[in-house]
């Protein structure tokens, strides 16, 4: 077996190993290996290949770190509509208790917490939900009735 082949019998592997990860970096890696095979199909020596993979695969990794594949982003799961769907929909508060911050509400058949978000004015009416921590709905004015 030429060492050509074993190169792209490397970065096959790693692939494959790619696919189980769900990550890029194991693919540039592989994108590294491949050079070295490109490298020995070249003719150069075995620590010229070993080089030539090396830069190669740094480059590649320190390239997708980079980029915006590479970031890791995030997010808070209480206000993400992503993450909970109660996010962005519509609740009605019809009294809110006497510190004007706080509520109980009917929302999906069942009796939550509601808490007013900062700046936000209690009054009876339409909310939307903005955050969701625990059994408490952190909701805000809606602007459609204002």
């Amino acid at each position: 077996m030429t060492n050509w082949i074993a190169w792209l019998m490397l970065a096959g592997m790693l692939v494959i190993l790619e696919i189980f990860t769900g990550t890029f970096y194991l693919l540039m890696i592989a994108i590294g290996l491949a050079a070295g095979a490109i490298a020995a199909l070249l003719g150069m020596n075995g620590e010229a290949q070993w080089m030539v993979a090396a830069i190669v695969g740094v480059i590649a990794t320190y390239s997708l770190r980079r980029s915006k594949l590479g970031r890791f982003s995030r997010r808070d799961a209480a206000r993400d509509p992503s993450v909970n769907l109660d996010i962005g929909q519509t609740l009605v508060v019809d009294a809110w208790n006497g510190d004007g911050r706080t509520a109980r509400a009917m929302y999906r058949g069942a009796l939550w917490d509601v808490e007013l978000e900062h700046g936000g004015q209690a009054g009876p009416g339409a909310f939307i939900i903005r955050e969701v921590r625990g059994n408490r709905l952190i909701v805000v004015n809606n602007r459609k009735e204002a």
